[in-house]
C-alpha cells in the first residue's frame, strides 16, 4: 500500500511514525518547505511544550475553544498520558513545570524531534521537500481509492490513502485544493495573538507581568484569567493569549479594533475593595498610599494607576478622599485600554479555522466525503490555547490516523 502524507509538521511525521509497519508498504511523506517539525523546533523558546499534564479529559477539551465535539473521541483514544507514555518508552523523558505544562528533561526540542524521526526511519518513512501540492484528483475503480497528486514542481504520485496535515494556512484560497475534492473549510482567522495598544502610556511598563488578572472584550462575553505581561506594543501572556483564541472570530470580524477591561486584582469586587479601604484608613491611615500597596500588585502597575488617578504621593490612607476611591476602584476592576491591531505571539502561528468538523470521523480521522483520504492536526478546525494543546491534538488526531488509514 502507497501512503502519502501532505506535511512534514508535528502531526504528520507522528502519523507516520506510528503507521503500522509492514514490509513493501511505501509511506512517504511531502513538504513544502525545507524542513520537517519547524512549529516543533521552535516551540517553547527552544524546548518543546510537548502537552498538558491535564489527565481530566473534560477539563482539557474546555482548553479548546473550537473542536470539542471531535476532541471529546479523539482525546479519549489517545491523551496526554498515551502522549506521555509514548516518548517516555522511546527514552525521551517529560518533566511538568508549575503551570502544567510538559517539557523534556532535556529542555531541548531537538530530543522530541530525533525520537519522532528515529521512528520514521525505523519504518522506512521517505521524506521529499519543497513539494507544495496543487492538486489531488481522487479516483475510484472497483471500490478501489486511488490518488494522483500534482505538486508545484509538475511532477506526480499516486498512493492508495492520503492523510492531509498542512497546519492550518492563514488565507482562503491556499484551502482550494482540498475544497476541489468537496470539503467545506471554515474561513481561516488567526488565533493565539498579543494585543497592541499603541502610543498608550501603559507600554512604558514594559517587561512588568501580573500573575492573576481577569481581561474581557468590552461589549461582549469572552474573557479569560491568568497572567498578564506588558510589552512595548501592548499585552501578552497567557490571560491574552486564551482572550484572543476565544475571542478569534469576533476579533477578526471587529478588525482588532476593540476595548479591554482589566480586572487587576482578577476575582475581586466593588464590596471586596470598600472593606480593605475601611481597613486601610483604620490600622494604616498615616501611612502613604504609595507606599502601602494591599493588593500585592508589582509596585510599578500601583504607582501607574495611582498616577492616573491623580493620587499625589504624599497623600495618606486616611486622607484619601471618596472620589479617588472610586476612581482607584475602577482602574482596579474595570481599567479600559484601547486595542488597535494584533502581533503574533513568537513564532506560534496557529489559525482558527480549517476543514469542517462533520466532514471527518472522529474515530478514524477519515473523511466522510472520500474514502480513503484522511486529516490530522491543525487543518481541522480545531485549536487550543496555549500550553502544549495545539501538539495534543497534533499526536492524537496524527496517532488515530495512522492506525486507521491501512484499514
Amino acid at each position: 500500500m502507497k501512503i502519502a502524507i501532505i506535511g512534514a509538521g508535528a502531526a504528520g511525521c507522528f502519523a507516520a511514525a506510528n503507521i503500522p509497519f509492514k514490509e513493501g508498504d511505501e509511506v512517504a511523506v511531502f513538504e513544502k518547505t525545507g524542513k520537517a517539525l519547524q512549529k516543533v523546533k521552535a516551540s517553547g523558546g527552544g524546548r518543546c511544550n510537548v502537552t498538558h499534564e491535564c489527565s481530566e479529559i473534560a477539563e482539557l477539551i474546555a482548553c479548546y475553544p473550537r473542536g470539542k465535539q471531535l476532541l471529546k473521541k479523539s482525546l479519549y483514544q489517545f491523551p496526554p498520558q498515551k502522549t506521555i507514555e509514548w516518548f517516555e518508552s522511546r527514552g525521551v523523558k517529560l518533566k511538568t513545570e508549575d503551570d502544567g505544562r510538559m517539557f523534556p528533561v532535556s529542555d531541548n526540542s531537538q530530543s522530541v524531534i530525533d525520537c519522532i524521526w528515529q521512528q520514521m526511519m525505523q519504518h522506512k518513512v521517505q521524506v521529499y521537500y519543497y513539494k507544495p501540492v496543487e492538486k489531488i484528483e481522487h479516483e475510484v475503480t472497483d471500490g478501489q481509492s486511488r490518488f494522483i497528486i500534482h505538486f508545484a514542481d509538475k511532477s506526480v504520485y499516486v498512493a492508495d490513502r492520503v492523510l492531509i496535515t498542512t497546519g492550518g494556512f492563514p488565507k482562503r484560497e491556499q484551502y482550494k485544493w482540498i475544497e476541489d475534492l468537496g470539503h467545506t473549510i471554515q474561513s481561516p482567522v488567526p488565533s493565539l495573538f498579543t494585543f497592541n495598544i499603541p502610543k498608550h502610556p501603559i507600554t512604558e511598563l514594559m517587561g512588568v507581568s501580573v500573575p492573576e488578572v481577569t481581561i474581557k472584550i468590552a461589549g461582549s462575553k469572552i474573557s479569560s484569567n491568568g497572567p498578564v505581561l506588558i510589552t512595548h506594543w501592548g499585552m501578552s501572556g497567557p490571560a491574552v493569549l486564551k482572550t484572543s483564541a476565544i475571542g478569534a472570530r469576533e476579533l477578526a470580524d471587529r478588525n482588532y479594533d476593540f476595548q479591554i477591561v482589566i480586572n487587576w486584582l482578577n476575582d475581586k469586587t466593588d464590596a471586596d475593595l470598600k472593606e480593605i479601604y475601611l481597613y486601610q484608613r483604620k490600622e494604616c491611615g498615616k501611612q502613604l498610599v504609595h507606599n502601602k500597596n494591599p493588593f500585592n500588585l508589582p509596585k510599578r502597575i500601583w504607582e501607574y494607576l495611582l498616577l492616573q488617578c491623580g493620587i499625589k504621593e504624599e497623600t495618606r490612607w486616611g486622607d484619601l478622599a471618596a472620589t479617588a476611591q472610586n476612581k482607584l476602584t475602577e482602574h482596579l476592576l474595570r481599567d479600559l485600554y484601547p486595542i488597535k491591531g494584533k502581533t503574533t505571539f513568537k513564532e506560534e502561528f496557529v489559525t482558527c479555522g480549517g476543514v469542517t468538523l462533520t466532514e471527518a470521523d472522529p474515530q478514524t480521522m477519515q473523511s466522510r466525503k472520500v474514502p480513503g483520504l484522511f486529516f490530522a492536526g491543525e487543518i481541522l478546525d480545531v485549536d487550543g490555547i496555549t500550553g502544549g494543546y495545539n501538539f495534543q491534538h497534533a499526536w492524537s488526531s496524527g496517532w488515530i490516523a495512522a492506525q486507521n488509514i491501512k484499514l
